[in-house]
Formats: C-alpha cells, sequence, structure tokens
C-alpha cells in the first residue's frame, strides 16, 4: 500500500488522531519541502561565494600597521582642576584619538591633500581592557603607507594632548598672576604705609593686614611653582608601526569558504520564507494537517505509451477515455488497497455510504476512481450501486459509452438489491431512470445510477427518491459510491453529506490550497458529515483544458436522438466494461 498517516480505522477522527509525525518526522519532512526550492539555496550559496570571493579580492591588497601608545594622566582636567594620580578616562581619550582636531593634524605631519574625514576612515582606535593603552590601527594600500599613517596618528594625538596640557597650565598661570596683581600693589602700599609711620608707630591692624596681603602672595607664588614645574608630557610610544609582511584579513580561501557557509544559510533561510508562506500542498504530510484524515492512498502516474504521427495521436485521444475508467496493473491494486482500507474502516462499516469528490475543477480523476472503487467493493462480493450525483455536466455515461443502449425501467438483473428494481413514487426524472448493471470482468458486476441534467438540482438531490435510494445501502452487503461535483465549486456534495455521511476527497496536492482542504473539512464537519480520508493523484484537477491529465467533459447526450443499438464493450488492454443483458 501507499497510504499515509494515520489508520483510516478507528471510526470518529478527532484533531490529535490525525497527527502522524513526531518531532523528528516531522523535521526531515520539512527539510524535504526545503530542498523543494533548491533554486533559492543555489542563489544563496552563488550569492555568498560571490560577497566571499569579493571581500577576499578587496583585502588581498589592503596592509593594516599597528602603534600602541600608554596614556599618562596629566595633572589639570578640562575644567581646570587638579586630577587624582591615575585617574583618566579611557573613553574621552579614546573619542579625542578619533577626531578631527587629530586628523588634521596627522594630515599634516603625512604631507598630504586627503580631507581629514577620508583619511580618519581607515583608522581603528582601541583601548585594551584594564590598561591606559590607546592601540592605532591603519589599513591602507601599501605596508609602508599603513604604517607611516599609523605613526602619525599617534604622534598627532600625543602633540594635541601635550599642546593641551600645556595651554591649561599656562592658562592658570595667567589666571593666579592676575590674582597676585593686585595683591601686590596692597602689600607695597601697606609697607609704605609702614615705614612712614614707622615700626613704633605702626598701628597693629596695619601689620596683620600686610602679613596676610604677604601670605597670599606668597601661596600664590606657590601655585604657580607648582604649575610649572608640573610634567605635562602626554604618554609615550610603546609600540611603533612596522610595515606589515602580509595582507590584512583572513585570505581568499577562508573568505570564500565563509561566504559559501553564510549563502547555504541565506538560501535555507529563504527556502524557509518561501516554504511558510506557500499556500499550495507539497506532501502527504499536508494533506493529513489539513484535513485532520489520513492518506487513504496515492495513485501512480499513468504511463504515457502510444506511436508517433498525426494518425496516431487522434487515434490515442478517441480511445483516451475509455482507457482512464478500469484500471489495471499498479493503478488497480492501488484501487483494491483503498477499497480494503475503507472496508475496514469502522466509520465506513456502519454505513457502508461514501461520496467521492474533487475539491475544485473537473472530476475526471474523481469519476475514474468512483468506477474502480465500485469495480474493487463489486470484486469483495459486495452489491455496489455507483450513484452518478453531477447533473450539472454528467459525462459518466458518455464515457462508458453505453447510455443508448439502455432502455429505463425494468429490474437490471435477477437477484439485484432493492435500488435497481423498477422506480417507483409516480416520479419522473433523476434518480427514478435507469439502472445500469456494469459488468467489470473478473472483478464483478456493480449497478449505476446515472446522472443526467435537470433544471432544478438542488431539489433533485433533496428529493425523497434520492433518500429512499441512499438509504438501501443499509441493506447487508451493500456499499453505495456517490460521485458528486467538485466541493468548493457547487453545493450538491454538501447537500448529500447528511445522508452519505462518509467524503473522500480525490485531488492533486499540486494543484490544491492548505485552506481549500481545511475548509473542506469544515463543511463536511458542519454538515454532520466524516472526511475519511485523501486519494493523491497526479492528473491535474482538470479544470483547464489542455493540461496534463485533464480532458474536456462531453457534453451530455442527446436525450431527443432516436435511440442506436450498438456494441457496449469497451477494452482497455484486456480489461473490459459492459452493460450486461437484461
Amino acid at each position: 500500500m501507499s497510504g499515509h498517516g494515520a489508520p483510516a480505522a478507528g471510526g470518529e477522527r478527532d484533531p490529535g488522531a490525525a497527527q502522524p509525525y513526531d518531532e523528528p518526522d516531522l523535521l526531515r519532512d520539512q527539510f524535504r519541502q526545503l530542498l523543494r526550492y533548491r533554486w533559492l539555496i543555489v542563489l544563496g550559496v552563488a550569492l555568498g561565494l560571490l560577497g566571499g570571493g569579493w571581500l577576499g579580492i578587496r583585502g588581498a591588497d589592503s596592509y593594516t600597521a599597528t602603534t600602541e601608545i600608554s596614556v599618562r594622566p596629566l595633572p589639570i582636567d578640562s575644567s581646570g582642576e587638579k586630577t587624582a594620580p591615575g585617574e583618566t578616562s579611557m573613553g574621552s581619550e579614546r573619542r579625542t584619538a578619533l577626531s578631527s582636531v587629530v586628523a588634521e593634524r596627522a594630515a599634516r605631519k603625512l604631507h598630504t591633500d586627503t580631507g581629514p574625514q577620508r583619511l580618519a576612515a581607515d583608522l581603528q582606535v582601541t583601548n585594551p581592557p584594564e590598561t591606559r593603552m590607546l592601540r592605532f590601527a591603519y589599513t591602507a594600500r601599501s605596508p609602508g603607507a599603513a604604517a607611516r599613517s599609523a605613526n602619525a596618528f599617534a604622534a598627532a594625538y600625543l602633540d594635541n594632548r601635550e599642546k593641551d596640557a600645556t595651554t591649561r597650565v599656562a592658562s592658570m598661570v595667567e589666571s593666579y598672576e592676575k590674582q597676585r596683581a593686585p595683591l601686590t600693589k596692597e602689600r607695597d602700599r601697606l609697607a609704605e604705609e609702614i615705614a612712614s609711620s614707622g615700626k613704633e608707630g605702626a598701628l597693629d591692624g596695619t601689620l596683620s593686614a600686610h602679613s596676610s596681603v604677604v601670605n597670599r602672595i606668597a601661596e600664590i607664588n606657590g601655585s604657580i611653582s607648582d604649575l610649572r614645574a608640573e610634567d605635562t608630557t602626554p604618554g609615550r610610544v610603546v609600540t611603533e608601526a612596522t610595515p606589515p609582511g602580509a595582507p590584512a584579513g583572513p585570505g581568499l580561501p577562508l573568505m570564500v569558504g565563509l561566504g559559501a557557509a553564510v549563502g547555504i544559510g541565506l538560501g535555507l533561510l529563504a527556502a524557509w520564507v518561501r516554504l511558510v508562506f506557500d499556500p499550495a500542498v507539497r506532501t502527504p504530510g499536508d494533506v493529513v494537517r489539513a484535513l485532520h484524515a489520513p492518506v487513504l492512498g496515492t495513485l501512480p502516474r499513468r504511463g504515457r505509451g502510444g506511436g508517433h504521427g498525426p494518425g496516431k495521436q487522434k487515434g490515442a485521444a478517441r480511445r483516451g477515455r475509455s482507457r482512464s475508467l478500469l484500471a489495471d496493473g499498479r493503478l488497480a491494486e492501488e484501487y483494491r488497497s483503498v477499497a480494503f482500507r475503507l472496508a475496514y474502516d469502522e466509520t465506513f462499516a456502519r454505513r457502508r455510504r461514501v461520496l467521492v469528490v474533487p475539491p475544485r475543477g473537473g472530476i475526471d480523476t474523481a469519476l475514474a476512481a468512483s468506477v474502480n472503487l465500485s469495480a474493487s467493493f463489486a470484486e469483495m462480493g459486495k452489491e455496489v450501486l455507483l450513484l452518478e450525483a453531477d447533473l450539472r455536466t454528467p459525462s459518466l455515461t458518455e464515457r462508458l459509452r453505453q447510455a443508448d443502449g439502455v432502455q429505463p425501467g425494468g429490474i437490471s438483473r435477477p437477484g439485484a438489491p432493492g435500488w435497481a428494481r423498477a422506480p417507483g413514487h409516480g416520479t419522473i426524472g433523476w434518480p427514478t431512470g435507469p439502472r445500469v448493471p456494469i459488468d467489470a470482468g473478473e472483478s464483478g458486476v456493480f449497478d449505476l445510477v446515472p446522472g443526467h441534467r435537470v433544471s432544478k438540482v438542488p431539489r433533485a438531490l433533496t428529493s425523497s427518491a434520492v433518500t429512499q435510494l441512499i438509504g438501501h445501502a443499509d441493506e447487508r452487503d451493500s456499499v453505495l459510491i456517490v460521485l458528486a461535483p467538485a466541493v468548493l465549486s457547487y453545493a450538491d456534495a454538501i447537500a448529500l453529506i447528511d445522508r452519505v455521511d462518509c467524503v473522500l476527497i480525490v485531488c492533486d496536492p499540486r494543484e490544491v490550497r492548505r485552506d481549500d482542504l481545511a475548509r473542506i473539512r469544515e463543511l463536511v464537519a458542519g454538515a454532520g458529515g466524516c472526511v475519511l480520508g485523501a486519494l493523491l493523484h497526479s492528473e491535474g484537477t482538470g479544470s483547464e483544458p489542455g493540461r496534463r491529465g485533464t480532458t474536456r467533459p462531453p457534453a451530455p447526450p442527446d436525450r431527443g436522438a432516436p435511440v442506436r443499438q450498438r456494441g457496449a464493450e469497451l477494452v482497455r488492454e484486456g480489461v473490459g466494461l459492459r452493460v450486461m443483458d437484461r
């Protein structure tokens, strides 16, 4: 079997029971889905390689030289106050080293016409933790230029710092001298007054004032002397820059490798984003999570044989409709496995009714699935009725090419169940027309109630005749399979769910969206039904002519045309469908 997801047995299904993946399986499934967008991953790797190569080539002709200096605390800070021994703000010093003032000094030392801002763009100044050191790293296109520039910036920083310290000392000395000038005049005046009056006759107050002025002048002179004696050395060069012997950067091979790694990461991220926002169903796991029901089977892709040339192509086109109904080989075995899974499903076993519908588009694949499931149940010995509830564009009769040979009324075959008996109720029209017994060869016989156009589809689908016909599925060993139009295109399937109960979704996962499946689940549950599962295929939706695996629905037969008797046997590689003789 090729079914996926949780087993179909178990009766009522809850959302938790339809989550068959554990965490590792879910991760593996998501990774496989990411590989569907290989072009995004390849694009990310290509961009990473190009970026890494560009950085590697760009760094191949750049050299970095480093100068290290130790910063000595200055005696006076920028506010003019004396600083505590060892106190220096290295963050402020680093910002000063990167300032335009230092860059201008460095440009003058290098005798270059390059602007200060452009010159400082290639400079990096760092402060190693727990140190009073600054590291000047300069990057240039030649080793010599890098070394000269690093040394020039370090020297410019030290010169600027020394000039600031000298300026502050001079400013403080000048301030003290201004304070001392009036005191000197006052001292001289008091001295003349004392000298003119004689020491014995001098007043005690004059002597005391003179002594105070002299002491103050002495203090100021002492401060000036201390300032002039301060060491304003800004620091010293610890390591002088020398021309580097190798280019800066990790090198071309390493950059290409890093670029490839980053590119893979970016590609996977882009693929994941694309996957998250992709509404399409990509895997059977997506179907399981959207429907809260298992995938009962996956139909194998049909072989595409046939000859060449216009004549053979037209012959193949004429035979295409009959060939698409009764399956053989791997396809027939897949239908048998789905039928067995349904037969052992407790929910289906209680009522033995199933509504076969596609989500959108045409019903070609759903039609073939309903015919083959009917044949598979007939092979199990069940009394099967296939009810075509497509009353808008009925095509099953034309596809079988047997409707013209069917006469209305009468018993279809001896011993047939109640649904195959002549219609009663005095009604006219669908479904009280003829029942067609279909011989599926070795699989057995099942009955068909073909659909035809009616003027009022909702009334026909909800009529008492349809209810009684569906009710005959309660008989022993009876199975009812109802073929209805796309559930999201028409409300016909919803009108039957309250009596058919079980729904089988036939869809192409490439052509359906996750929100479509979730909406189908909600519609079925709201109508009182249950989604048994999904049957996946790769034949498209059948909604666009010319698409792979699709055919235009044929026009319904003209019921006013005269009845023609002709052979009713349709053969596909040794397997036939024919109307049984009455």
